[in-house]
């Protein structure tokens, strides 16, 4: 066996684990639901393998369009406030000597080490009526208030979920920083503000790009929070594809909002990478 040979063997042994994972639980159930898209829903739910293009038709529907609108909405918003709390506490933690960042790291990620559903059930206490946050809000003589089953609610429980997907990108991007530029800006002059603008941010845009994608994504195909501490009255995109699955029953439309959503993200993670590349 020539060297070559066994070079190309040696790195299908190893990548055949995750081309095997890639294949059976991303390519196949993909491969699926595009398959479903073109097909009918039956009288009674399941599939009628009938061509149509309705399916296609429907996405256009007032209706739908509201609730990816009011998706795009709460994930973009979530998106902004996580990026105007990560920043300063990335920053903040790059600063700190070698000894405490790591525990600054650690109580980052410290929430991951418990179940997320214990999580999002933590809020809906913290955020009810008899709740921690209403109990000190009347001691103080400022509520009660109806803080749960609102977007307020959502966006709470979404930026304490994905809030360390924004910090943990833009911590290595600041973290890597040649303090000596910064020093170089002040020696000429600059402002600490103009500092920041001029030479920190142009410099950790790509972090900022990372961050913003790894936050925005899980937010906008969110169905768990949204269902949970928005109840009715919030319906994302994520919660309407779960409906028209295991409510409805109607697996050819629930198949065609699933790949819609999928271009969507495909599309953000395009215009990310572009991004990164003109930065």
């Amino acid at each position: 066996m020539s060297r070559s040979r066994g070079r190309r063997l040696g790195a299908f042994v190893f990548l055949s684990p995750g081309l095997t994972y890639l294949v059976v639980l991303m390519l196949v159930p993909l491969a699926l639901v595009l398959s479903y898209t073109v097909f009918q829903r039956g009288r009674f739910g399941g599939i009628v393998y009938e061509f149509t293009t309705s399916n296609f038709a429907r996405l256009f529907d007032p209706l739908y369009l509201g609730v990816v609108g009011n998706s795009l909405k709460i994930a973009a918003l979530t998106t902004l406030i996580a990026l105007l709390i990560g920043y300063p506490t990335a920053y903040l933690i790059a600063q700190l000597p070698r000894k405490w960042k790591t525990v600054a790291l650690v109580a980052i990620v410290l929430p991951f080490w418990t179940n997320f559903i214990i999580r999002v059930y933590a809020w809906i206490i913290l955020l009810s009526g008899p709740g921690l946050i209403n109990s000190g809000l009347k001691a103080l003589g400022l509520g009660p208030f109806e803080l749960l089953y609102n977007e307020g609610a959502i966006v709470t429980g979404l930026l304490y979920s994905y809030l360390p997907l924004m910090v943990l990108p833009l911590y290595a991007t600041i973290e890597k920083l040649d303090p000596q530029l910064r020093e170089a800006s002040a020696n000429l002059g600059a402002s600490a503000f103009t500092t920041f603008r001029k030479v920190t941010l142009p410099l950790t845009v790509s972090g900022v790009l990372t961050g913003c994608l790894f936050v925005f994504v899980p937010s906008f195909g969110n169905f768990v929070i949204p269902e949970l501490l928005g109840g009715s009255k919030s319906l994302m995109v994520g919660n309407l594809i779960r409906n028209q699955f295991l409510a409805a029953r109607d697996w050819p439309f629930g198949s065609t909002l699933t790949l819609a959503l999928v271009a969507v993200l495909i599309v953000l993670l395009i215009a990310q990478a572009w991004a990164a590349r003109r930065a």
